[in-house]
């Protein structure tokens, strides 16, 4: 059994990145191996990849899903937006001092309001909330909220992060985090990775606020994952098939990249198509897609941390962690990157 002790560490605080870099891809990257580690940087991915290969992307856009205001009675409340159902309806979570009722309307920023229809999601995490009927739910939020920036950063979002919070690619909007691993891609690094030859295709899967939703269960088996949306063109399927039968190597750029790919292979092919998936990808996972990953480095007992363990095993990771602490990497959504292979079975 795999406990919650088998995926902490001590992190020091200092090494939480506050704020992203001017250079995205002067980040640093370690290149793990299965014993060892190679300092780098991002600039350098055309160098360590082959002509071939191919880089799958998240697309996904981060909405303004931060809200506050008033219930009708005059308590604070912030609002935290999961998604749109339909086009004046979202679920939310709802943090106030009492959960507002049914029926009850919440005045948000101070310029419209919401009723509250129930609550929602298994357990009733969420609460779905009606916007008003003159505009859609997703127009509202993207003119009056505020960018979610991660619980662990200590600012509210400015100027600099309404760019920097955001890939240089995304496109389809629905997010309440950025898929942070693409964070370091620019276009002259793409540019660069094309003049290589190495592919790229664009996966969508919007992440959800329950991706900083702590694991509760000592017993990670016992956990249940959050849902989230995706959706795989066609295209992207074509490409992974061609890039497989041709030897390349598949690359996921974020762990979102790679639950997308995983979860829409669990028939034992890769399907197009929209879906939700709730997968958790643990230690003892037989990848079926994913040959390598570039991803941050994630929270003590966080579910991605038990995904890149499952990856590219745990030892391997416990090795890591320790060497990117040990020479001072930057941890978190704005900080540095690792470039891990899928272990050999």
């Amino acid at each position: 059994m795999l406990t919650l002790a088998d995926f902490d560490f001590d992190l020091p605080p200092e090494l939480i990145a506050q704020a992203a870099l001017p250079d995205r891809s002067a980040s640093r990257l370690m290149v793990v191996h299965e014993d060892s580690q190679d300092d780098r940087h991002v600039r350098d991915l055309p160098e360590l990849l082959r002509a071939g290969d191919l880089l799958v992307f998240n697309d996904s856009r981060v909405m303004h899903a931060r809200l506050f205001g008033q219930k009708d009675t005059g308590g604070q409340v912030e609002v935290m937006v999961e998604r749109p159902v339909g086009d004046h309806d979202v679920l939310a979570m709802v943090r106030a001092s009492k959960s507002p009722k049914p029926g009850t309307r919440l005045r948000l920023m101070d310029a419209f309001d919401v009723e509250v229809v129930g609550r929602a999601g298994a357990g009733g995490e969420f609460f779905h909330l009606r916007f008003p009927a003159d505009d859609t739910a997703v127009a509202y939020i993207e003119r009056y909220g505020r960018l979610p920036l991660p619980p662990y950063i200590e600012h509210t979002a400015t100027e600099s992060d309404e760019t920097r919070y955001q890939t240089v690619y995304a496109r389809e909007l629905g997010s309440v985090a950025a898929p942070t691993a693409g964070l370091h891609f620019d276009d002259a690094l793409l540019a660069r990775l094309a003049e290589r030859g190495i592919g790229r295709a664009f996966v969508t899967l919007h992440v959800g606020a329950g991706t900083f939703q702590p694991v509760r269960e000592n017993d990670i088996s016992q956990h249940q994952m959050h849902r989230e949306c995706y959706t795989i063109p066609q295209s992207t399927v074509d490409a992974i098939a061609r890039t497989k039968a041709e030897g390349g190597r598949v690359i996921c750029v974020g762990t979102t990249s790679l639950r997308t790919l995983e979860s829409a292979a669990q028939k034992g092919e890769l399907q197009a198509g929209s879906d939700e998936t709730g997968i958790f990808i643990t230690p003892g996972y037989e990848f079926r897609v994913a040959d390598m990953l570039v991803t941050n480095f994630h929270l003590p007992k966080s579910t991605l941390l038990m995904l890149v363990s499952a990856l590219a095993g745990m030892q391997t990771m416990r090795q890591a962690y320790a060497h990117a602490i040990k020479n001072r990497y930057r941890f978190f959504s704005y900080g540095d990157a690792m470039l891990l292979t899928r272990k050999s079975i």
